[in-house]
């Protein structure tokens, strides 16, 4: 379709696929989820420094509440592969439809942006990319490698696909040798077909499985959101699913719905449900859980590692 001269066409939808759900009128936040506008001097710097790197991140992409306090520190989650994801999930913001080409300059880039902000830690994960033959798993080894030769110093945490399908992607990531490995659950099996239709609740935890059987020594960590309308029955049985996967580190956020097409929030889970979901999952043998109406998968991911650290050695010296 041609547009008269002077006029352009309109930007390409972000969730085609959503356009004829009905919808979800978004409930007015409690106090316990408001935060500031983003704006300081250290966020703005950590901005050039994405944009004169041409990276994406999932700080933006998924539109995180915790963006202002994170850029102001230096944190910003890489997000890799491109910013087109080919999976569907009613609660994601991040855009979907057709791919884009796969750049080969992306890890050398990362490398460098994760070394100009002198980080100690980072936290990469991507969009899905079912288009691919090993899901994008070199990709993630890539990445992992010029980090260490850019960064030598900096640990390494990576929040990756289900990788469905995709043989030997998974070793690929792990061989590469990630100081943490995440794959979130997201949701209860219950909700699956509505919220991650394109994911599978058993496969995602066959994936955490897998990771300690392959590396023992390496943490894994996995995270799911509450209020999409779980029980609380159902977030006890998923913590005792990774827990059998022998999962270190659990996070449990408040969902918080991006438009009114993405699916509707059920209620918003109290500050003292975080607590009591706290107390359980530490009770069921976790390392480390964080879990608050704001927690995300790579809040605070720099100093969670180090007190996930701190917890294995005092773990083994009990033990021992």
């Amino acid at each position: 379709m041609s547009f008269p001269s002077g006029i352009t066409a309109p930007p390409p939808r972000r969730h085609p696929e959503k356009a004829r759900r009905p919808d979800n009128p978004i409930p007015r936040k409690p106090d316990w989820l408001r935060v500031k506008a983003p704006g300081s001097p250290e966020y703005q710097a950590t901005r050039r420094l994405m944009r004169e790197h041409a990276l994406n991140t999932v700080c933006e992409e998924a539109g995180c509440p915790n963006i202002g306090e994170c850029w102001k520190q230096k944190h910003a989650t890489v997000m890799i592969l491109g910013r087109v994801c080919t999976r569907a999930c009613t609660f994601c913001n991040v855009a979907t439809g057709r791919p884009d080409l796969l750049d080969p300059h992306e890890p050398r880039r990362v490398a460098e942006a994760v070394a100009a902000l002198g980080l100690s830690h980072v936290v990469v994960t991507s969009v899905d990319r079912d288009d691919l033959g090993d899901g994008g798993a070199a990709h993630f080894a890539r990445t992992i490698i010029a980090i260490r030769s850019a960064a030598p110093g900096t640990t390494i945490e990576v929040l990756t696909p289900d990788f469905l399908h995709k043989e030997s992607a998974l070793e690929t990531v792990v061989d590469a040798k990630p100081d943490v490995f995440n794959h979130n659950l997201e949701t209860v099996p219950r909700l699956y077909a509505e919220v991650r239709p394109g994911a599978r609740y058993f496969h995602s935890l066959r994936v955490l499985d897998q990771v300690k059987r392959l590396d023992p020594t390496m943490f894994t960590k996995s995270g799911i959101m509450v209020g999409l309308g779980e029980d609380k029955t159902e977030v006890l049985q998923v913590m005792d699913d990774l827990r059998a996967a022998d999962v270190d580190f659990l996070t449990i956020g408040q969902y918080l719905q991006p438009t009114i097409k993405h699916h509707a929030i059920a209620r918003f889970v109290t500050p003292e449900e975080f607590r009591s979901y706290r107390s359980f999952a530490l009770g069921k043998g976790f390392l480390l859980v964080s879990a608050s109406p704001l927690t995300r998968s790579s809040y605070h991911a720099g100093e969670d590692f180090a007190r996930l650290r701190a917890a294995r050695a005092a773990k083994l010296a009990t033990v021992g």
